[in-house]
């Protein structure tokens, strides 16, 4: 029987724990954190490269459960928050909600040991150092599988470099793809870099060959256009309610004029008080800014005006079939003279379901003039929070839907335009599909508008992680973003990712912001994940080479 060597597992394990460092924890991550993603995947692949204790390459198996452990600590320790989100917010037992993390964990585990097959594969074909090379492309296809097949691209390695410049260059091309693949190049670049240590004029060659490989990719990325942001010609208001979500929201309930009265007021008074750049990052900045006196709103200084009013992702009973919801809507943009984009659950009449009606989570655009021109039903929901797969087997999940019910995907992507502008808005969790949000883009919108209502993250990393997958949407698409949601982050997000301003978390206040119209289609948002499938082509091609030498 071939055995795997304890320090193998050790590295795998390793691996799962460097991996989760470089992403947001119980906050938003520091810049030095997040340079733990260039070693991450080196004991991975040192361990699955290695040989078993009767000195032979790894088999398939043996590969694929290294990458497994690994993969099931990296996600374990990333999504640790599903725990909290289930028990806290969702109602369950806590057995019940540790047990269904670590499903989740099992499950997606499969795609780390997956990427440990292949790689043992290509071992088994092409040798240690030319598997090497195999490692990106690799590890980009397995990135592209979790998108298209479980429909979860959370963290995408490459998300972790969203703060720096250089590699972010790259994303209107390449899609956060990009970004992962080379920092799991440089992780394969540094074995390559160990085992051929001890060769003749190995360390004069490797050095010479990064020198020009630096150059070579800055002189590429003064090639590439790089657009700078708009000036800033507009304003919006976004609108924090910070409402308590699911089994949390024990206490006395308002009634939905309450609700409606709350919302209006943060909207005509956006906060004097914001900060400038991520909340809780400890950086200089993040600061504390205050509105010069002659913005005060007074008899003599009526309101400024804003060009759009966004309401957040929320649970406050807001329903597009209720006559004092639009009553109130129409009468806000009436008065305000200014679009105002709402998240609320859409009704549209089903013979089939019980009610009558089959309910949306939707985004409802209502015109300067009070009239409702349109809405946006999310079409990427959120398994067991906004519906249940296979809800029979999974019927313990039942209390999740208490607060929001049982949704209905949309069936297109919508864009709103009004006084020469088009706006794209997508919904809570679609932050995470790139090669989705792009669409809004192609479709002629010039600001994308994000709502959600974080509140089911509590103060665990999640928010922050979603925050940092907003920021990469923009920065693919070259918009701006504006973000509303419940409990924060709410934020603009300018076309390179920069947080220009933003609301402090679980605080009920309003956001006043400057943001610009762009009107440039990037390579990525006119072809999306072109590089991806270019990655898992390669892959595949390698794949079925490796597997032809095992029966021929």
């Amino acid at each position: 029987m071939r055995l795997i060597p304890p320090r193998l597992w050790a590295m795998a394990v390793l691996s799962g724990i460097l991996q989760v460092l470089p992403f947001p924890i119980a906050g938003p991550v520091p810049f030095w954190r997040t340079t733990f993603c260039w070693v991450a995947l080196l004991p991975l692949i040192w361990a699955m490269l290695a040989n078993d204790k009767n000195a032979n390459p790894l088999t398939f198996r043996q590969g694929a459960a290294l990458g497994y452990l690994s993969g099931f600590i990296w996600y374990l320790g990333n999504c640790y928050w599903i725990y909290q989100t289930m028990y806290l917010y969702g109602g369950l037992a806590k057995p019940i909600a540790a047990g269904i993390l670590v499903l989740f964990c099992l499950y997606l585990g499969l795609y780390h040991a997956l990427f440990g097959a292949l790689l043992a594969a290509f071992r088994s074909r092409f040798g240690r150092q030319s598997a090497l090379i195999f490692v990106p492309f690799a590890w980009v296809a397995i990135e592209l599988a979790r998108a298209r097949i479980t429909g979860l691209p959370w963290d995408l390695l490459g998300i972790a470099q969203v703060d720096n410049p250089m590699l972010t260059r790259l994303a209107p091309i390449t899609g956060a793809y990009g970004l992962s693949f080379i920092i799991a190049a440089v992780n394969a670049l540094w074995l390559i870099r160990i085992r051929l240590r001890e060769r003749r004029y190995t360390r004069p060659a490797l050095t010479v060959a990064g020198v020009i490989i630096v150059v070579v990719y800055i002189l590429g990325l003064r090639l590439i256009a790089n657009p700078k942001p708009s000036p800033t010609t507009a304003t919006a208001t976004l609108v924090q309610e910070n409402l308590e979500v699911g089994a949390a929201n024990t206490g006395p309930q308002p009634t939905t004029q309450q609700f409606l009265d709350s919302f209006s007021y943060l909207s005509r008074h956006p906060s004097r008080t914001f900060l400038l750049g991520t909340p809780e990052l400890r950086d200089t900045q993040t600061l504390y800014l205050v509105r010069p006196r002659d913005e005060e709103e007074s008899e003599a200084n009526p309101p400024i005006a804003t060009n759009l009013i966004v309401w957040p992702e929320s649970p406050a009973p807001f329903e597009d079939i209720d006559p004092q919801f639009r009553n109130v809507m129409s009468a806000l943009a009436l008065s305000a003279q200014a679009p105002v984009i709402v998240g609320n659950t859409g009704f549209e009449p089903s013979p089939t379901n019980r009610s009558g009606y089959t309910p949306y989570n939707r985004a409802s655009f209502i015109n300067p003039d009070g009239t409702f021109d349109g809405h946006y039903d999310k079409m990427h929901l959120v398994p067991f929070g906004e519906y249940v797969p296979f809800k029979d087997l999974f019927f313990f999940a039942k209390n999740l839907l208490n607060e929001v019910g049982t949704f209905s995907p949309g069936a297109q992507r919508t864009v709103f335009s009004t006084g020469g502008h088009t706006y794209g808005v997508f919904i809570c969790y679609e932050s995470i599909f790139g090669d989705e949000i792009r669409q809004l883009s192609q479709q002629g919108a010039d600001v994308l508008i994000n709502i959600s209502n974080d509140g089911w993250y509590g103060d665990t990393s999640a928010a922050w992680q979603h925050l940092n997958m907003v920021r990469m949407r923009a920065i693919e698409n070259h918009r701006w973003i504006l973000r509303a949601t419940n409990t924060g982050v709410t934020a603009a997000i300018n076309p390179l990712g920069h947080v220009t301003a933003a609301l402090p978390r679980h605080q009920r206040s309003s956001l006043r912001v400057h943001f610009g119209y762009e009107h440039d289609l990037t390579f990525y948002a006119a072809h999306g994940d072109l590089f991806a499938y270019a990655c898992a082509f390669l892959t595949t091609l390698g794949l079925i080479f490796s597997l032809k030498s095992k029966f021929t």
